[in-house]
């Protein structure tokens, strides 16, 4: 059985991975979408961008070599115009948000509060992507993660890495 530090190390590099891809992706949704959801994409941008440097520096404190970003991601579909561009975002968001679940059960004080309102953050912007919620931001992608794995572990992350 782990410590509980190693769990929250682990949710914490997790975290950091999906921003990593988070951070990506709107990289492609920004070349993608119409001009009234740019300055949208480029705060969400934004913010990933601030939460993977936080992150980074959370595994810093707790001893850990913070998860490069990969040199590129596979989208999880084809992102050809605007509102394919609105879908990405949306999973995006979606999968984060699971990460952040994780990371909430995985910490404590003021890390779980932290991963809480990243959850937040990640659950109202996938429903201002999607223009519907789900009952449990994050537990929702994390049951469907697991039911098509058949496993308990961490969910795809927002964008699987290419080799």
């Amino acid at each position: 059985m782990s410590k509980p530090k190693d769990r929250e190390l682990r949710a914490l590099q997790a975290a950091l991975a999906a921003e990593h891809a988070a951070v990506y992706g709107y990289g492609v949704v920004g070349g993608r979408i119409d001009e009234q959801g740019r300055a949208r994409a480029r705060a969400a941008y934004d913010a990933h961008r601030a939460r993977r440097d936080a992150l980074a520096r959370d595994v810093r404190d707790l001893g850990g070599e913070p998860v490069a970003a990969a040199g590129g991601y596979a989208l999880p579909f084809p992102v050809t115009d605007p509102a394919s561009a609105v879908r990405l975002a949306a999973e995006l968001e979606e999968r984060v948000a699971g990460v952040y679940s994780d990371l909430v059960r995985a910490s404590g004080g003021r890390m779980r509060g932290t991963a809480a309102g990243a959850l937040r953050e990640a659950a109202v912007r996938a429903v201002g992507w999607r223009g519907g919620s789900v009952a449990f931001p994050g537990l929702a992608e994390r049951a469907a993660a697991d039911r098509g794995s058949g496993t308990a572990g961490p969910p795809a992350s927002a964008a699987a890495p290419t080799a």
